[in-house]
């Protein structure tokens, strides 16, 4: 069961680009690059400092992140800004919502479905990061806006 759940969580969100314009993939492409990169610094630090841990051993924990990082997260961040740039408020309100869907009832919901187990890392604290994340990249996104009407 596990397997289906990471399977589907990784192919199921890139389905949903064919609808979203081609414009906005490319203008949040670094973006998301962005956010990626962050969640997967936060993976790494997971084993040293026990946060979660995975059944299966590294190999599990290795799918489970990837698909978590490339799948949902990854596109959930092109969506968001697709809908939201350019209104901060909209912003924070998606990212206040989504952040809390994902780290308060699914990750009690993939716990239960026994993708991982938290450790010494609360759903709160998952929460205070991923809030933590999204000025990063609201703000990294403002630079490359900046950026692109310099060279126009």
């Amino acid at each position: 069961m596990p397997m289906i759940i990471r399977i589907l969580q990784l192919t199921l969100p890139w389905i949903s680009i064919i609808f979203l314009p081609k414009r906005s993939f490319k203008k949040y492409l670094p973006v998301s690059i962005l956010a990626a990169i962050l969640v997967s610094g936060m993976c790494l630090l997971a084993g040293p400092l026990k946060w979660w841990n995975s059944a299966g051993g590294w190999k599990a924990r290795l799918i489970n992140d990837i698909s978590f990082i490339f799948g949902p997260f990854f596109v959930g961040t092109l969506w968001i800004f697709h809908f939201t740039f350019g209104n901060i408020k909209r912003f924070f309100l998606a990212n206040l919502l989504m952040d809390s869907l994902f780290s308060f009832p699914l990750t009690i919901l993939y716990q239960k479905g026994k993708l991982f187990k938290l450790i010494n890392f609360k759903p709160l604290q998952i929460f205070l990061t991923f809030i933590s994340f999204s000025f990063i990249i609201y703000g990294f996104q403002l630079l490359i806006q900046k950026k692109v009407e310099k060279w126009r």
